[in-house]
């Protein structure tokens, strides 16, 4: 299922698509309110055969919806998001898709050398497909290997990705600028844009996953 796709099934107004699958965040007013919310998700997700990631923090609960390890999603996906925003409207609680985002870590590298075991041992990830590493408990942020262009041996070079709802990409470009960015290459946008901070370290800012119509991996 598309990005496209998921965002025209019924009930689904509450979720974005980022980097690794649907998100959606809700506010609650204490712990014990997110628990009884999760107790909720749990036994709608296992009645569907599914197992969502839960972050529950006493002012909120997230949660991200995947079929596959890449975060691509299946029909089954829109249908439990739509029940977990009902269950949601239910108990009183309160979307706020603006504080959704999947942070990842892009490792630049010289042709011909291949880091990522070093950062897998480091970190204690585990590979995969080809040019990526994740967390194995999805709790870090992703890394994403690929060429240095041109060439540079010896030298190492990372930038941060950020994913965030297509509704909230602009605001997040413009308070990165006033806070001292510069933007480096917008050329993609409204897909992403490549922002640098007061001392050049590089921020690349993509809202393409919420909106893109092709599946993960095509």
């Amino acid at each position: 299922m598309t990005a496209k796709q998921f965002h025209a099934s019924p009930g689904v107004e509450d979720w974005r698509v980022l980097f690794w699958g649907a998100h959606a965040f809700f506010h609650t007013d204490g712990f014990a309110a997110g628990a009884r919310f999760v107790a909720a998700i749990a036994e709608a997700a296992a009645s569907l055969d599914k197992s969502p990631d839960v972050d529950i923090r006493p002012n909120g609960v997230t949660i991200r919806l995947f079929t596959r390890k890449d975060g691509a999603l299946g029909a089954q996906d829109a249908v439990l998001a739509a029940r977990i925003s009902g269950i949601a409207r239910e108990q009183g609680l309160v979307p706020d898709p603006s504080s959704v985002q999947t942070v990842g870590i892009a490792v630049a590298q010289a042709e011909g050398v291949d880091t990522r075991p070093f950062w897998t041992a480091a970190l204690g990830y585990v590979d995969l497909f080809d040019e990526d590493a994740i967390d194995p408990n999805r709790r870090g942020p992703h890394l994403w290997f690929h060429d240095l262009t041109p060439s540079k041996p010896g030298r190492g070079r990372t930038h941060i990705d950020v994913s965030v709802p297509a509704d909230v990409i602009r605001a997040r470009v413009d308070a990165a600028v006033a806070a001292g960015g510069r933007i480096v290459d917008d050329s993609n946008a409204p897909g992403h844009w490549t922002i640098a901070s007061p001392d050049n370290h590089g921020v690349d800012l993509a809202a393409w996953p919420d909106f893109e119509d092709h599946e993960e991996g095509d």
